[in-house]
Order: C-alpha cells, then sequence, then structure tokens
C-alpha cells in the first residue's frame, strides 16, 4: 500500500522531465524562428552583394592605379588609388601605360585596353574586342556575343568590365582603368620624393652618407599615408584612456570610503555614494560621448571625461567592496601606536586594498584603450577618427586595413605593458634583487 503513491509521484516526475526536455528545444527554436523574421535575416542574403565584399578584401591588401580620360578635352590623367598626391606629373606614367594621341593601356596578359579619340576599346584574349563610344546620347557599345557574361554590365549611360587582369568603367564624360597591385603603395615615400622607387641598399647608403635625417622627414611627412598624423593620434588615444581611467581612479577612492561599511557610520551617507555609482556606471560611456560632446564639443578632453564618469561608477563600487572586507587587526596594530585616521587609511587600509586597486586599474586601461577608438571616433579624437574618415570614403581600404593593424599593434602593446607593470607592482621583482 505504501509503494504505489511512491510510484505515481516517480512517474509524474518521470513526466515532467519528459516535457521539460521537449519545451526547451522548442523555445529555443521559437526564438531562433522570432530572430530569422525580426532581424530579416531572408532579406538581408538577397541584399548581400558578395561582388562589393570581394572588392573591399582585396582593397585591404592591395592598391590600384588609375588612368583616367575626360570624354569630353581628351585628356589622360594617371594616379595612385585616383588621389591628387599620388599623380604622375610632366608626362610620366607607367611603363604598361603608353600616353600619345591614343592612350595604350597593357593590363597584361594580353588585356589591352586603348582610349582612341573618340572610342575606347578593350581587346580581352578568349573573347574578343569591345568597342564602345561615349557621347552626348550615353555609351553606344559593340560587344563580340550578344549574351552578355557576368563580368560586364552594360546600360545606356555606363558600361563596367571587370576581369582578372583589371576594370574599364566607360561612362559619357570620363573613361577610366583601373590595374590592381598587391602591396601598399606610396607608403614611404611619395612619387614627388627623391626616395621613391630607391633600392633598400641605395636608400641605406643615402643615409649613411648623411642624408638620414632628409630620408626620415621624407617618410614622416609622406602626404598619403600621413604617419606623422597616425602617431600622434596613437597617442591621444592612449591619452584619452590613461587620463581617463586614472582620473576615475582618483575619484572613485575617496568616495569608495563613504560606500563601505566599515568606514562610513551614516546609512544615508553610504545609500548616496552607492546610487551615486549605479548612476555613473549605468550610463554606457559612449552615452556620456555625446552629452559631454555637446557640452565641451570635440576633442580629446571629451572622450577622457566619458571615460571618467564611467569608471568612476564601476571603481567605486568594486573599492568600496574591496575596503568591507580588509583586516581589521591590522588597523587595529596601526591604531594602538597612537596613528590618526589618515595615517590609519594609509598604513592599514591601503596596503591591503592595493593589489586589487591596481589589477582593477590597469585591467581598465587595457580595455579603455580599445574603447578610446569608438569614443575618438564619437568626439572627433585620436586613431578613431582617422579610422571612420578612411571608412566612409569607402575607396582607401588599405589605408582602414593600416589603422586596424596599429590598433590591434597597440591593443597588444598595452596589453603586454599592463601586464609587466602588475607584476612587478603587485609580485616585485622576482629575483630577489
Amino acid at each position: 500500500m505504501t509503494v504505489m503513491p511512491l510510484q505515481i509521484r516517480t512517474a509524474g516526475q518521470f513526466q515532467r522531465k519528459r516535457m521539460m526536455s521537449f519545451a526547451v528545444p522548442a523555445v529555443i527554436l521559437c526564438y531562433f524562428a522570432y530572430i530569422f523574421v525580426a532581424f530579416d535575416i531572408g532579406g538581408l542574403a538577397e541584399r548581400a552583394n558578395l561582388q562589393n565584399a570581394r572588392t573591399l578584401v582585396s582593397d585591404a591588401y592591395s592598391y590600384k592605379t588609375h588612368v583616367t580620360r575626360d570624354n569630353r578635352d581628351g585628356s589622360v590623367d594617371v594616379s595612385i588609388e585616383g588621389e591628387r598626391k599620388g599623380r604622375y606629373l610632366d608626362g610620366n606614367s607607367p611603363a604598361w601605360v603608353t600616353l600619345g594621341n591614343d592612350t595604350i593601356v597593357d593590363l597584361g596578359n594580353d588585356h589591352i585596353v586603348t582610349f582612341g579619340e573618340t572610342q575606347v576599346t578593350y581587346d580581352i584574349p578568349g573573347y574578343g574586342l569591345i568597342i564602345t563610344e561615349p557621347g552626348r546620347s550615353g555609351v553606344n557599345a559593340v560587344f563580340p556575343t550578344n549574351e552578355l557574361p557576368d563580368w560586364i554590365n552594360a546600360s545606356k549611360n555606363r558600361v563596367t568590365i571587370s576581369t582578372d587582369a583589371g576594370r574599364l568603367t566607360v561612362t559619357r564624360n570620363r573613361s577610366e582603368v583601373f590595374r590592381y597591385f598587391l602591396g601598399w603603395e606610396l607608403f614611404f615615400f611619395t612619387l614627388d620624393s627623391p626616395y621613391h622607387g630607391m633600392a633598400f641598399g641605395t636608400l641605406l647608403g643615402h643615409a649613411f652618407h648623411g642624408e638620414a635625417g632628409a630620408i626620415w622627414s621624407e617618410f614622416w611627412a609622406n602626404k598619403m599615408w600621413r604617419h606623422g598624423d597616425v602617431a600622434w593620434a596613437l597617442f591621444e588615444t592612449i591619452l584619452m584612456a590613461f587620463l581617463g581611467t586614472f582620473g576615475a581612479a582618483m575619484v572613485a577612492l575617496p568616495l569608495g570610503f563613504l560606500a563601505a561599511k566599515n568606514f562610513s557610520p551614516l546609512g544615508s551617507l553610504r545609500f548616496a555614494a552607492r546610487r551615486v555609482f549605479d548612476f555613473l556606471r549605468g550610463v554606457d560611456g559612449l552615452i556620456w560621448t555625446i552629452v559631454l560632446s555637446r557640452a565641451f564639443g570635440p576633442g580629446p578632453l571629451t572622450g577622457s571625461l566619458a571615460i571618467l564618469l564611467t569608471d568612476t561608477g564601476s571603481f567605486g563600487k568594486m573599492f568600496s567592496e574591496a575596503l568591507e572586507n580588509v583586516d581589521g587587526k591590522q588597523i587595529e596594530g596601526i591604531t594602538s601606536t597612537g596613528a590618526k585616521p589618515l595615517q590609519r587609511y594609509r598604513f592599514g587600509v591601503i596596503p591591503q586594498i592595493t593589489p586589487i586597486l591596481l589589477s582593477q586599474i590597469l585591467y581598465y586601461l587595457e580595455s579603455n584603450t580599445r574603447s578610446a577608438t569608438i569614443i575618438g571616433a564619437i568626439t572627433g579624437g585620436g586613431i578613431g577618427l582617422m579610422l571612420t574618415q578612411a571608412i566612409n570614403t569607402q575607396k582607401d581600404w588599405e589605408e582602414v586595413t593600416y589603422y586596424i593593424v596599429l590598433i590591434i599593434l597597440m591593443v597588444m602593446l598595452m596589453d603586454t605593458f599592463s601586464g609587466w607593470l602588475r607584476r612587478k607592482l603587485i609580485k616585485g621583482d622576482e629575483g630577489g634583487h
């Protein structure tokens, strides 16, 4: 008689577990179905342009030389990345571009583009000769086949031909050829520099013969890559993180004493201090950045203040909790010597919480170095601003790659430095010296 209720309860528990085992996957599937509909994953897949993605990736590790003809006056311009600072002057051009009455562009592998007096032709091996004639009515084009391949996009006003050798775009007013090369061209010296194209051994010889300063100046003042401006932007980013982090630590430490139970006997004072910490860390750093940029204007100082406000709330909470867990016997020992309150805090409390303080401050310094990049993009300072400007142009993606590489190296350097400093300050010299 006593066995049946036990068996019934066991069967009920088994049934409930079985229902839960089916319910949990069903809830997860419903959640993913909601995400698929809410974020329009199907529409996103349709709108995705893989060709643009491939172009952006290739631009990250390569550069392109533009050969541009103005169809209205027939003038031809050759420049790297289409920039005025990378323009070939005084009739100069790369070896694969022949300037004259008919400009011939040799893209390699027998791909030949010719800018004629009225026509622009592209001879593609294995396909044939494409003839285009831009004019006021649009672009008249003649193709070897009636059915166009995927790498040709033709309309009344534009013809775009993209091959492995390069890309040709013809419109009514302009004809332009892109040819891609691996690397970051003009990274060290621009075309107008006397050291451009010089072999490394020759350049080293010039440096040993008293031209080291001039060589460095030409590199540092590079008008396309702006190495000097980039270095200053990195310094501003680190400065924002440093001032914000350590400024927050200096403000949060005395406030942490007010929020700690064993140092602040007044409950109302503790409550007020903790609510201040909740408010400061409850508002995201980006929100503080936008608010402060309206109040103080753009600049690194605004970013530093935004980091300071957010981290003051985080540090205050951590410091107050660390203070509540200090060993009271050490404080009693300092008190027995007749020490005053400030001396008790200095010699009885601070040494106990110093490892926690340093560890948290240095960790937040690493994190804020990354955050300062985003904050700088909003406040108009640091490497974040330069990164945003390069992304907005949508053409200089090799510069975007350059800035991202520098940001990663900066974060790695800060991580290494803070780890080394943490070991030195907390553990001391392990060698015993």
